[in-house]
């Protein structure tokens, strides 16, 4: 770089007039330069060899403190924190000699310093060059201290949604003592009731708790009001008949009784034996239960069953008392749910914030990166390095623009705001004009076979969504499929069904993966290192259930995927099945 340029970000100059794509393309003059290098909105400097600053843009100086072409010149150690600055001189000479590119995002954590000398998080992408067997380095600085602090928020957000569910676990342990200490109050009562008779018929006709005395084989002897109420029948209907088990789902009786034979080593029938052995049993005997009323409504009671013993110490009866705590299950489930809902925000939250963070930094980096050597090639020989560029940057802002449209569909999707408007249209003649659109995705040797048997095209359905689905299954199997390999299309409208196939022979998907295909977020095990915001399926399995659509994958771990949407066939709105 000559001594005039160093001093002066703009001196750099490019030529006008080509076509690119039968369109007319005018590169970057030397104001357009100006302003794309001095109004990024992201810091950048170049370097030679030796580590001299040799361009800084606005933004640095902002990001620094430094006024305009202060730091031209000195050494870039100058913003590097004097702790690191030894290091770093060794680091910048080994990358001299041995130049590479290094994108942002690899997880190293660096500072800068400012010109006051505090300090702050910054992100690096170097880039590199030559002219005139000069070499310089390209170097992207972005200020990730709002990222920082993002981050430290959601680790915060984290710690507070964890005291909450303490506190709540705490509540429902208070509320659940609190019940047991009403269970030990209703047995002091029903001792006070033996003993007193007045007091007794009082409290049997008053408490709100069923409460029941039965035989020592379990046939009820007594039934108070509230029983009557709880449960459906009237006293003389069940005293003196039924035996207290009935009340109880057959199922629970089964499971109770096979747990108390492994844990007693003793044979227990699914019967009144589950409860007389229960109150047998030291410590609480207090047990959560399924009644059933007579018309076969089942509710929730906290049942304890306690032997009444006579005067010579046998068990003569059992009293039991059962409390209905079906709003209190009924709050534990909502509990429950809403601590699995935040907790599944909270995770939605992050995974966004961590996706859309290297999703959007990508593209956005080829695009100012390339934006930046289109200036450099100015020769007509050096056209093809400009085309290149510039399909760089028209396929990271397709990109973009797919990951807003993502966003923007899962919005609407879940907000309710899309709704399903179905047209007749012919569904070959869309599927063709797809697959000129992607023709610019595929990869070197691979091609798309369509297939459709059969004369009738006709179809019933959301043109819009199904052109959102078709693409978004081809650019999948195209994205997950090598070089030289066949993707098959298939559609096919039978008597009653429309079924549309893609099918791809690539890298497949784990069969544990197959399950999580259509979650918000989801990416398989497989394809970390390829790009995707795990949006795509959820979309269109959203859309397929619109339609009243199935959608089935059927994958094998490197050998392919297949998917398979069925839709009932309508003709002019009217279901033909």
């Amino acid at each position: 770089m000559s001594s005039d340029t160093k001093n002066d970000n703009t001196n750099l100059k490019v030529e006008k007039g080509t076509l690119f794509l039968g369109m007319p393309f005018t590169t970057l003059n030397n104001d357009t330069f100006h302003a794309l290098f001095n109004y990024a909105s992201i810091g950048i400097l170049i370097t030679n060899s030796n580590g001299e600053i040799q361009m800084a843009n606005r933004y640095i100086d902002q990001q620094f403190g430094y006024s305009t072409n202060e730091l031209i010149g000195k050494p870039v150690e100058i913003l590097i924190p004097s702790r690191f600055s030894h290091r770093h001189v060794h680091h910048r000479e080994r990358y001299s000699k041995d130049p590479h590119s290094r994108p942002m995002g690899l997880g190293m954590e660096l500072a800068g310093m400012r010109s006051d000398g505090t300090e702050f998080p910054v992100e690096v992408s170097l880039g590199h060059y030559s002219i005139n067997g000069e070499n310089y380095a390209l170097a992207f600085i972005n200020d990730i201290t709002q990222r920082k602090e993002t981050e430290q928020a959601i680790i915060q957000l984290n710690a507070h949604l964890e005291a909450r569910v303490k506190e709540r676990s705490q509540s429902l342990a208070l509320t659940v003592e609190q019940l047991g200490q009403q269970i030990k109050e209703t047995e002091r009562k029903d001792a006070e009731l033996q003993r007193v008779n007045t007091f007794l018929n009082n409290i049997w006709n008053h408490a709100g708790a069923i409460i029941f005395v039965c035989d020592a084989d379990g046939v009820l002897q007594f039934f108070n009001p509230a029983a009557e109420k709880a449960l459906g029948y009237a006293a003389n209907e069940v005293v003196g008949v039924a035996n207290v088990a009935s009340f109880h789902e057959r199922e629970e009786l089964v499971r109770k009784a096979c747990e108390l034979t492994d844990k007693t080593g003793q044979p227990v029938a699914p019967g009144f034996d589950v409860f007389r052995v229960t109150a047998g049993l030291p410590g609480n005997t207090n047990r959560e239960w399924t009644y059933c009323r007579k018309d076969g409504e089942a509710f929730y009671v906290s049942l304890n069953v306690t032997p009444l013993l006579s005067t010579d110490g046998a068990v003569s009866s059992y009293l039991g008392v059962a409390i209905d705590i079906s709003e209190k299950k009924r709050a534990e489930a909502e509990l429950l749910a809403a601590l699995e809902k935040e907790k599944e925000l909270n995770e939605l939250k992050s995974r966004f914030v961590s996706m859309a963070s290297h999703e959007f930094r990508t593209p956005l980096s080829a695009v100012l990166s390339s934006a930046y050597l289109l200036s450099r090639y100015q020769k007509a020989e050096e056209q093809p390095q400009r085309e290149k560029h510039i399909q760089r940057i028209v396929s990271s802002v397709t990109a973009l623009t797919e990951i807003l449209n993502d966003f923007l569909s899962v919005g609407k999707i879940e907000e309710g705001q899309v709704q399903a408007r179905c047209t007749e249209y012919d569904l070959c003649k869309q599927i063709s004009e797809i697959l000129n659109d992607v023709q610019h995705l595929l990869r070197k040797g691979q091609i798309i076979n369509y297939q459709h048997p059969g004369d009738n095209n006709m179809v019933y359905l959301d043109a819009s969504m199904m052109r959102h689905i078709i693409i978004n299954l081809l650019s999948n199997a195209i994205k997950f499929s090598g070089e030289d390999t066949e993707i098959l299309i298939t559609s096919d409208i039978g008597e009653h069904t429309i079924t549309l196939t893609v099918k791809d022979s690539g890298i497949g998907i784990p069969p544990e993966d197959v399950q999580s295909l259509f979650r918000r977020f989801f990416r398989s095990s497989n394809v970390t290192n390829i790009q995707g915001t795990g949006l795509g399926l959820h979309i269109v399995a959203k859309y397929t259930e619109m339609l009243n659509g199935r959608i089935e994958c059927r994958s094998t771990l490197g050998e392919g995927t297949t998917f398979e949407l069925n839709f009932n066939k309508i003709i002019n709105n009217t279901d033909v099945i």
